[in-house]
């Protein structure tokens, strides 16, 4: 049976605990189309998947509750998640929803919704829809039940849609890129957008089964790309995630350009461009060597608790387009409403051709810190908080603090997802990095 997984902006609690099953599924979408019209009247709800063998089943069982709920339902098939969020949008559909468990295992599978304009729904209406998890099913009348189609043209819309946010007459010809699709749901849409854009192109990990997604391939396993770049002697090497809203990229070198570094490149290049709309939002993660970086070079930057979602807020709030973490979720609002590995990795490559600089020339203005992290297992029904509150802690965590002064900077998270708090310490001296962050660990396990 398919494991439960639910992302950040996928509904929780309600079935959380148990397996997920075509009952459970049926129900959701019922309680989503219900919600729907209670907000905007009966329409239509775009459903897309990603590649992995359990997106036949529940799709099937998403478009029946939706149906009962009265809602006309359009099927996209595999597609990235950002590709689902810009045709809701440009479809005028009341919703969308992915059907896809990310970077996991092909056995986990999960659901997301978009609202009308292409964004994550609000807390306020997956509280809606949760409570309705929670009542029995009203199936509506007859004559009421929804309508299925499937949208044909799906791919080859988002292919035009990301070749839309480069400029016009910028082309890649020249250009020697490896693609890896890491036999997600970008299998179609990434290869036919390079191409077109005349890059000559590599690509591998681009014939999915259902049960390869993410299997030792991908930004999660991107050593297979990075041996294709120096086999073929490409320029640069793009890997996505099972769902494509994440990118990370390979230089000609065969090095890793993360998440930090692209946001970086994308960022400065825009600056040296006096094209850069306000600053640029990270996470509590992101490296401390971006930072200084952009600080160095006059770029306002402010973090956000991990999370797209927390990205988004800070960009919005502050009327900013550039925000991102290091796993490769790069925000770019200018372009696009969310996340979107296709889209980023154009803006790098575009940057590449307007400096005429290689990849690891852009990246190497921004110096990665060397970063170590420990994480100290709690006892069970530990309160995370309140060890990090501690007096010997907070000491350990000050001592590290007054060491790595103005070249470093200390974390202490507890984590949202198993009984750990992550000590997280980054700096310019490696040996006072990893010094720092067993001092502080050994304190937290003391206080245990």
């Amino acid at each position: 049976m398919t494991k439960p997984f639910f992302g950040t902006d996928g509904i929780r609690g309600a079935v959380g605990v148990e397996p997920i099953t075509p009952k459970t599924i049926v129900h959701l979408g019922w309680a989503l189309g219900t919600v729907v019209k209670r907000h905007y009247g009966k329409g239509s709800v775009l459903v897309g998947k990603d590649t992995r063998v359990s997106g036949y089943l529940l799709e099937s069982a998403m478009e029946a509750g939706l149906s009962s709920a009265g809602m006309d339902v359009t099927m996209l098939g595999p597609l990235p998640t950002p590709a689902i969020a810009y045709l809701t949008q440009t479809a005028r559909a009341n919703a969308g929803v992915v059907i896809s468990a990310s970077h996991n295992h092909y056995s986990d599978n999960g659901i997301k919704f978009f609202s009308p304009d292409g964004t994550k729904i609000s807390d306020e209406f997956q509280l809606e829809i949760e409570v309705l998890m929670g009542e029995l099913m009203e199936v509506v009348e007859a004559q009421e039940l929804g309508k299925a189609h499937r949208m044909d043209d799906a791919v080859g819309r988002y292919v035009e849609f990301c070749k839309g946010t480069i400029p016009r007459r910028m082309d890649f010809k020249g250009l020697k890129v490896a693609i890896d699709c890491a036999n997600g749901a970008a299998y179609q849409s990434a290869p036919a957008a390079l191409h077109e854009l005349g890059a000559d192109i590599h690509v591998i990990n681009n014939q999915p089964n259902g049960f390869n997604i993410n299997n030792g391939c991908g930004s999660t396993h991107i050593e297979g790309l990075q041996k294709l770049v120096l086999e073929k002697n490409c320029d640069v090497g793009i890997a996505f995630d099972g769902d494509a809203d994440r990118v990370l990229m390979v230089d000609a070198h065969g090095d890793v350009v993360d998440g930090d570094q692209l946001l970086f490149v994308i960022a400065d290049s825009l600056r040296k461009q006096q094209r850069l709309k306000g600053g640029v939002v990270g996470t509590l993660m992101s490296n401390f060597g971006m930072e200084k970086a952009l600080q160095e070079r006059g770029i306002p930057f402010v973090r956000a608790k991990v999370g797209d979602r927390y990205v988004m807020q800070e960009l919005k709030a502050r009327d900013w387009v550039l925000g991102g973490e290091s796993s490769g979720h790069i925000i770019c609002l200018d372009k696009t409403t969310t996340g979107d590995g296709l889209v980023s990795a154009l803006q790098v490559l575009t940057q590449m051709k307007f400096m005429q600089q290689p990849l690891h020339e852009l990246a190497s203005e921004m110096p990665m810190y060397p970063q170590t992290m420990i994480n100290v297992r709690l006892p069970q029904g530990t309160n995370a908080a309140s060890v990090v509150e501690l007096k010997e802690v907070k000491q350990a965590v000050s001592q590290a603090e007054t060491a790595l002064a103005d070249t470093g900077r200390v974390l202490l998270r507890p984590s949202g997802t198993e009984p750990v708090i992550r000590v997280m310490v980054e700096g310019q001296d490696d040996t006072l990095v990893k010094s720092a962050c067993e001092d502080i660990s050994i304190a937290v396990k003391n206080q245990l």
